[in-house]
């Protein structure tokens, strides 16, 4: 009986650890509430993707494309995620996009690393942010 007590154990210990890796699936991050915090973002800070726009196409082509194609893409944009704001605001309670909660948006697949964002052809997944960002930490931690 001792000789099947230490065997028993570690196999346990085994798919215990199994049993939890198979419980986090990759898209549970994505909840409802997360889903409804993102339809009151993109349905408050949508006029956000005009300057955006506006200050993107004035960077790469110039000022005339900035004021031209900036403003009429920008005013698309911005309807574009109010549209998705209040369509995931009527539907937060329900996984609609591929059975997940994830944003249903052309080339935004969140922080889950599967597709690249391209900000000129896809959407965040929370609306950008205007000034200086950036996504690295650049301050020091003290060292022992």
């Amino acid at each position: 009986m001792k000789r099947l007590l230490l065997p028993t154990l570690l196999l346990t210990a085994l798919a215990g650890t199994v049993y939890a890796d198979i419980q986090a699936p990759p898209a549970s991050e994505y909840t409802a509430t997360r889903k409804l915090g993102r339809a009151i973002g993109n349905i408050i800070y949508a006029i956000e993707e005009l300057p955006t726009t506006m200050i993107r196409w004035n960077s790469e082509e110039g000022d005339y494309a900035g004021f031209s194609v900036g403003i009429v893409e920008g005013f698309t944009r911005t309807f574009t995620r109010i549209g998705y704001g209040f369509y995931e605001l009527v539907t937060f309670w329900a996984p609609t996009y591929k059975c997940t909660y994830r944003p249903p948006y052309q080339g935004s697949c969140g922080r889950s690393g599967l597709k690249e964002y391209n900000s000129w052809s896809g959407f965040s997944e929370f609306p950008e942010e205007l000034g200086f960002q950036s996504k690295y930490d650049y301050s020091r931690g003290q060292r022992d």
